[in-house]
């Protein structure tokens, strides 16, 4: 393949240490005259959903990527962190790009640290990594064991999840600092499984069972993710306190402030999310199964309109009449999601899918990228599920 007009030569880069660049944003990216194509860098691109993300953009007709950095490269050829990408021609530097539009793809603490450096020059930040997630600085120790190093950037930040934040996305680019926190895997897939229902005051007591591929654990080599570890072998994990918990409680207690009863207390069972993740021998994919208690007996014919409401206009969330399948979404940026009253017990089982790398990571960060700077929402992400 080719490399697009947008990629970046074998000497880009740019100093890190230079100052504050004009007219980069996206106030900015509005102005320009002629065909809208906004600038983009990665920081954090050896990575899985680094080397996502420029999958994504490479295939963007309002993208140019103007940088990809990564911890201690010196122009290295992305074929030696992504060879699928080898053929573009593109390399890793040391140098944080000037662009529009910074993505940051890295362990927690570290974009962090160097959020304040990226914003100054101008440039929005999305942030694929946990540091903007969560609104409360003292949920940092809690969760993520470190101290928010720069929490009035995290007050500035917006909660990345399009479907439910659309808005305050858009009002972010109007902001002289723009700080995107982008959704966790499981909690993208949880959140939008559940919202309906938190929306409505429906959740009395909640449960959610969920399985990831091993991709969700990241790259760096781990003992128990060796293959002969994970294959053929189920292993739960994270028990009593996963860190994508707080996201849950965080945003379906919105939901509940935002619906027809107005309070965070609609919803009983979204204060204390009981939330028990697994680890399964595949490499990508989210099934999340949410088990509701609900506030009120609840019919079907009442759930099928709640959530056909809720996602009639969603260009990624799609609502099944069967039990989905991670192989249904699989390199794509969808969220399938079934919805049922159980006839026994009067509970809800709503189950949701969604590849962990695109939706539950880059293809979401392209998401809100678009909805940003105003393009097309579905830009660069039109991709059909791969299958088998």
């Amino acid at each position: 393949m080719p490399v697009s007009a947008g990629s970046v030569p074998q000497d880009a880069g740019g100093d890190s240490t230079a100052g504050p660049v004009r007219g980069l944003g996206p106030k900015a990216a509005s102005t320009r005259s002629g065909r809208r194509t906004i600038t983009v860098g990665i920081v954090g691109a050896t990575g899985y959903a680094g080397g996502e993300l420029v999958r994504l953009l490479l295939h963007h007709p309002n993208v140019r990527l103007a940088g990809l950095y990564g911890r201690n490269r010196d122009k290295e050829p992305i074929a030696a962190s992504h060879p699928n990408l080898g053929a573009t021609g593109l390399v890793i530097d040391r140098a944080i790009p000037e662009a529009d539009a910074i993505f940051t793809a890295l362990p927690y603490g570290a974009a962090a640290e160097m959020a304040g450096e990226i914003v100054a020059r101008g440039s929005a930040l999305l942030d694929v990594g946990p540091d903007f997630r969560l609104h409360d600085p003292a949920d940092y120790p809690r969760w993520y064991k470190f101290d928010h190093p720069a929490p009035e950037l995290l007050a500035q930040a917006v909660y990345g999840l399009p479907e439910l934040h659309r808005e305050e996305i858009r009002e972010a680019a109007d902001r002289p600092t723009t700080i995107i926190g982008l959704p966790g895997c499981y909690s993208t897939a949880t959140i939008l499984t559940l919202a309906p229902l938190a929306r409505a005051g429906l959740i009395a007591d909640l449960a959610v069972d969920a399985k990831s591929g091993v991709s969700g654990a990241g790259r760096e080599p781990k003992p128990d993710l060796l293959f002969s570890e994970v294959n053929e072998s189920v292993r739960a994990y994270g028990m009593f306190g996963h860190r994508h918990t707080a996201e849950m409680e965080q945003e379906l207690g919105e939901q509940g402030e935002r619906g027809a009863m107005g309070s965070r207390d609609a919803n009983p069972g979204v204060a204390t999310v009981d939330f028990l993740p697994h680890l399964i021998p595949m490499t990508r994919g989210i099934l999340t199964s949410c088990h509701v208690r609900t506030t009120r007996p609840v019919t079907q014919a009442e759930l099928d309109t709640l959530y056909g409401e809720a996602y009639r206009d969603e260009p990624f969330v799609q609502i099944v009449a069967d039990a989905p399948a991670t192989k249904h979404v699989f390199g794509s940026n969808l969220c399938r999601i079934w919805v049922r009253v159980d006839p026994r017990s009067g509970k809800v089982l709503a189950l949701g899918v969604i590849d962990n790398l695109v939706k539950g990571a880059a293809g979401q960060a392209v998401q809100a990228l678009n909805v940003l700077f105003g393009l097309p929402e579905a830009a660069g992400l039109e991709q059909y599920p791969i299958a088998p």
